[in-house]
């Protein structure tokens, strides 16, 4: 295929002012920021798959910032003060991704946030309570709201579960549908002039007097600023990042009449969740059964997390309820030392927006728009 361009694709594909490596959230995102602020500027995403790779549209859908299991964890890593910020920019990305594609495009639907506990959980449990005063505290001048969060027992009945005898809820948290957002977010950034070419992997950068050239499976490429967006494939391409893959495998069921779960849950401090979609149970997780086999950039699944993922439905989610496995994928996310997104200019016109830690619905508005405005300053 590279061989047989002609002169008039050479000329008008194979060149822009800026080049953003991976058509996910955060790409899409930047790109849109920077044709929005400057529409004269070129704007080209060079996506390695025929949909967009990664976890864009292979997550669960969840519009959530944080379960209080995951803060308590987080808390430990970063203190108090940038987790303050971390979440701040998990509820300002939501609102900013809401507000640039409206909620009905998105699916968005806010039917609340619930983490559950086993008895045998009991000491783990015990703390989160301890703590959601705390929490509470420390997120109601970002949502401006009081009590967000809260201890929801009476309310394990309603939703059928079995052996869970403490439930915590968040009533901010939402799920949404990623095919439809990630659609959205394509046609807004066409309808700005933004050019995308899907099936196009980037193999190497190398640097020239006038930019970037970007080598691929499809030809050369030449821009100005090159923003990698590419999450957990980064490394290929910036080997020295703290950055790590995390597989995420994923199943839904056939639909199941009367269902009763309406929400988006956690699970065994955020390593499993699920919530309903078009009367069906999505249910993913379990990569901490085994970090090593999951910290992969390899689509698939393994036996011991499909078998983990069908035991928890069985006992806990679906108990005496008939059900059947539909669907399975796999997504990959990036994770690393620190809970923020890597966003900087690696090396001399090359940029990178990456590692979102599992929260790239929330974060992944916010953070392109950072990398897209972080871009425009260096024209």
């Amino acid at each position: 295929m590279p061989n047989n361009l002609s002169y008039w694709e050479k000329k008008n594909f194979f060149n822009a002012d800026v080049i953003i490596i991976g058509s996910g959230i955060v790409g899409l995102n930047a790109a849109i920021t920077i044709k929005t602020t400057n529409p004269k500027v070129s704007v080209l995403i060079l996506e390695r798959g025929f949909l967009p790779s990664g976890a864009s549209t292979k997550n669960a859908g969840f519009a959530c910032f944080g379960s209080i299991s995951e803060l308590i964890e987080q808390e430990k890593l970063c203190g108090p003060g940038a987790l303050h910020s971390l979440i701040s920019k998990r509820w300002k990305g939501l609102l900013k991704l809401r507000d640039l594609l409206g909620d009905d495009n998105i699916q968005f639907k806010n039917y609340g946030g619930y983490e559950l506990f086993k008895p045998e959980q009991q000491v783990l449990a015990e703390e989160c309570v301890s703590k959601l005063s705390h929490y509470n505290a420390l997120i109601e001048d970002i949502v401006l709201q009081k009590g967000v969060y809260t201890q929801a027992n009476s309310k394990i009945s309603n939703f059928g579960f079995n052996g869970i005898d403490v439930l915590l809820e968040n009533k901010l948290e939402a799920q949404i549908d990623p095919g439809l957002m990630m659609k959205a977010l394509i046609t807004k950034s066409k309808a700005l002039g933004v050019e995308l070419l899907s099936n196009c992997k980037v193999d190497d950068l190398i640097e020239e007097d006038n930019g970037i050239a970007l080598i691929t499976n499809q030809g050369t490429f030449t821009g100005k600023k090159v923003l990698l967006t590419n999450n957990a494939f980064v490394n290929e391409l910036l080997p020295d990042l703290a950055v790590t893959p995390g597989r995420g495998q994923v199943v839904v069921t056939k639909p199941i009449p009367n269902l009763k779960i309406k929400g988006a849950f956690h699970y065994d401090k955020g390593y499993y969740y699920f919530r309903n979609i078009d009367g069906r149970v999505l249910l993913g997780g379990g990569r901490n059964l085994n970090f090593r086999a999951e910290q992969t950039t390899q689509f698939g699944e393994t036996e011991l997390v499909q078998n983990a993922l069908h035991q928890l439905l069985k006992d806990v989610i679906l108990p005496e309820t008939d059900f059947e496995i539909e669907h399975k994928w796999s997504g990959i996310m990036a994770f690393g030392p620190q809970l923020a997104p890597i966003i900087e200019e690696a090396k001399p016109n090359v940029f990178c927006a990456v590692r979102c830690n599992g929260m790239g619905i929330a974060i992944g508005s916010h953070t392109g728009e950072e990398a897209g405005e972080m871009v425009l300053r260096s024209l």
